[in-house]
């Protein structure tokens, strides 16, 4: 038995996902609260299994309300359930401690199936929220390619192909320590730590393509 703490500052809604829980084998809630610090006095005396808590609420936010449930317990489980789907929202609560992030537009299945995997310890994101941040982050790692100078773009190409330090020097007329110190420039405008990384953010991007018709253009 999932023994479930509901914190979300609307009664009706509450009892809406009251109703839900109760159909479902193994899940009971034991606590409901309309706020952060009833919630928080809430989950000291009952210690749930698992929080399920709103963002928005009177005063304090659930933010707060996460980050003090894991001051006190290093092992609390909790998920997020919002109406709010910017992803900045859903960034904030894993970083206060939110194993969990599901928008309520979801289906009641996925918020279900969000309660199993964060019971078990698992992070999870609804896929509505899941698509948007994924989708910023290839924004942002195109944005980055961007900021490459051609000798840079040209260098890549170079690496992409296979060639050494060394080759790529006596190919464009440097120095073998210019190659590496874009190499490592490279590397740190596009945000990857190896050249495995490297590889898989460019056939990510599509960038061998590019690199590619870069050649047939020439």
């Amino acid at each position: 038995m999932i023994r479930i703490l509901l914190v979300d500052d609307h009664a009706i809604v509450r009892e809406g996902y009251r109703a839900l829980l109760a159909k479902q084998a193994g899940l009971q809630v034991i606590a409901e609260a309309g706020d952060t610090i009833q919630a928080y006095q809430l989950f000291k005396q009952f210690q749930p299994d698992l929080v399920i808590t709103d963002i928005s609420l009177p005063g304090s936010s659930g933010l707060e309300l996460i980050s003090r449930i894991n001051q006190q317990s290093a092992n609390a489980k909790v998920l997020v359930f919002s109406m709010h789907q910017n992803p900045a929202f859903a960034e904030q609560a894993v970083h206060a401690g939110a194993l969990g992030y599901v928008s309520k537009s979801s289906e009641p299945e996925v918020l279900l199936r969000a309660i199993h995997d964060v019971y078990s310890g698992r992070h999870v994101l609804s896929p509505d929220i899941a698509q948007i941040l994924a989708l910023e982050k290839l924004g942002s790692e195109r944005i980055a390619l961007q900021t490459l100078t051609v000798r840079e773009f040209e260098i890549l190409r170079l690496l992409m192909d296979g060639l050494s330090h060394d080759d790529i020097a006596r190919v464009l007329s440097i120095s073998a320590k210019t190659v590496g110190n874009c190499h490592y420039l490279i590397k740190s405008k596009l945000g990857v730590a190896s050249d495995i990384e490297l590889t898989k953010l460019a056939i990510k991007l599509n960038v061998l393509d590019l690199l590619e018709l870069s050649r047939i253009v020439e």
